[in-house]
């Protein structure tokens, strides 16, 4: 009986170790490399969203995804962003982690994670579009509308589906590698 629950522990404290690793690294590529655009800043961050669905499914990704982002809006003065960010990156993983692991593919198979990264990555840009015009409406002018915000927040749609397209480049090799050299 120690035994099995001995197993149990080690279970949930690895896969603790491993949110724990993986909103670090979020955090960190997200932190690395920023390019500010209008209204927030476009950055690496989702290539370890897209690593996090292939090697940890969906719950644990949006830990993950949704955590290790929104510290990173909070340490680069982006304080404002936060709750959106926790959200919207949260989901962004949920909706990679249950594609990349639907019908038994368990985050192996090339296409279906690609296809489970353009999905995660379509409601990604529409996402933070429509939280952009909310923040532009609500949050940081007094005589904007919310379509006006919205219409003002389209310039941020190029650079969102090139964080995306950059995350997905660069999650589909390594997200391989690092599941088939079982290190995380």
């Amino acid at each position: 009986m120690a035994e099995k629950h001995a197993g149990v522990m080690s279970t949930k404290t690895l896969s603790m170790v491993q949110v724990a690793l993986m909103i670090a690294m979020t955090t960190l590529v997200t932190m690395t490399i920023r390019v500010p655009i209008f209204s927030g800043y476009t950055h690496l961050g989702d290539s370890m969203i897209f690593v996090a669905a292939i090697l940890l499914g969906n719950k644990k990704s949006f830990v993950s995804a949704s955590v290790g982002m929104m510290l990173a809006d909070i340490l680069s003065g982006y304080l404002i962003w936060a709750p959106f960010t926790f959200v919207i990156k949260g989901v962004m993983a949920l909706i990679a982690g249950t594609i990349a692991y639907r019908s038994g593919k368990n985050g192996d198979d090339f296409g279906n994670n690609l296809i489970a990264f353009v999905a995660a990555g379509v409601w990604m840009v529409l996402a933070y579009l429509i939280a952009s015009g909310f923040i532009t409406a609500y949050l940081m002018s007094e005589n904007v509308t919310f379509i006006q915000g919205i219409i003002v927040s389209v310039r941020d749609i190029p650079a969102n589906c090139i964080e995306v397209a950059s995350g997905i480049l660069i999650a589909l090799p390594l997200g391989k590698l690092i599941k088939k050299a079982n290190i995380l």
